[in-house]
């Protein structure tokens, strides 16, 4: 009787032993990391790119993690090797790494030059998925240089949190047809004080305007100065445009610096059709009524242009 009991209590034991060493085992690793931002540089919105340097740490327990052949970043498009310190605190495996990558980034140029830019750095293991790791972000140690980070913008927000990003694929693996990463992702918010650059890019353009608008000072029978003038300005605005976009991304979207040179194009039109009109009625022996129409439709043009630039002007600045 008592060597049953012996028996059982040996089996209960073993076999609790093995449950808890079972759970153990389906507890995925943590690794604590964090972010130190250097500069964000290179910012280049016609490429859809931008360059960022930063210090980039690892704290974990398990030895098989080795994060100077694991590290991945998913939405760079060149990552140079990277300078790394290997070392220990408390016991743990430390891993510190500088980081320099040339980032991809789908512009949000609608409002461009009043525009705001979310950037993310989204870092992975490319071996271990979230069963075996997961990172936990180190956010009290995580910050940017706040004089070097990034020149001509303000970030309005920075944040080091961790994510999961699903891969719909198995890598060959039939038996997991889907897998799950954690992530680490570095978020900043970019916004910038933009009226000086909205000066240099868009002076062009009202110079070419007022070049227009010059046209309705002389009689409205000189058919020189009348159609020579807006003619001049329009290819003018013309040009400036195919400057500015050649600083910015492909886009589907009607954007402020669209909204702006067409504004200007449909205010040279006018010029044109009211120079017309009041040569027609000059022609026909309508003085006053062309020296009316002329006044009249200046002031028109002018005070619609100036009106609608500043109504499209306000609604990118909220």
């Amino acid at each position: 009787m008592k060597r049953t009991l012996a028996l059982f209590v040996l089996l209960l034991a073993t076999t609790t032993a093995f449950a808890q060493d079972s759970t153990k085992n389906n507890v995925p690793d943590t690794v604590k990391v964090g972010a130190y931002i250097i500069s964000v540089h290179d910012i280049n919105f016609h490429d859809k790119e931008y360059t960022i340097r930063f210090w980039l740490w690892f704290v974990y327990d398990n030895p098989d993690f080795d994060f100077s052949k694991q590290l991945d970043i998913p939405n760079a498009k060149e990552i140079e090797p990277p300078e790394i310190i290997n070392d220990s605190i408390d016991g743990k495996a430390w891993t510190i790494m500088k980081m320099k990558c040339t980032m991809k980034e789908s512009w949000d140029v609608k409002d461009f030059p009043f525009d705001s830019q979310h950037l993310r750095v989204q870092i992975e293991n490319t071996l271990f998925d979230n069963k075996h790791l997961i990172f936990v972000p180190d956010v009290k140690g995580s910050r940017f240089d706040e004089k070097e980070a990034i020149d001509g913008w303000n970030i309005t927000h920075f944040q080091v949190i961790n994510k999961e990003n699903d891969y719909e694929t198995g890598f060959g693996d039939a038996s997991n047809p889907a897998q799950v990463f954690s992530t680490f992702n570095i978020e900043m918010d970019l916004e910038r004080d933009a009226w000086g650059l909205f000066l240099k890019i868009f002076i062009g353009m009202y110079i070419a305007f007022l070049i227009a608008m010059v046209s309705f000072t002389p009689h409205p029978s000189e058919l020189e100065p009348r159609f020579g003038l807006p003619v001049g300005g329009l290819f003018a605005a013309v040009g400036n445009k195919y400057i500015i976009d050649s600083l910015l991304p492909e886009s589907s979207a009607f954007t402020l610096v669209d909204t702006l040179h067409t504004f200007t194009f449909f205010a040279v039109f006018i010029t044109l059709v009211v120079s017309a009109l009041s040569l027609k009625l000059h022609d026909a022996g309508k003085i006053q009524q062309s020296e009316r129409v002329n006044s009249i439709g200046s002031r028109f043009v002018i005070a619609a242009y100036v009106s609608a630039n500043l109504i499209a002007i306000l609604l990118a600045l909220n």
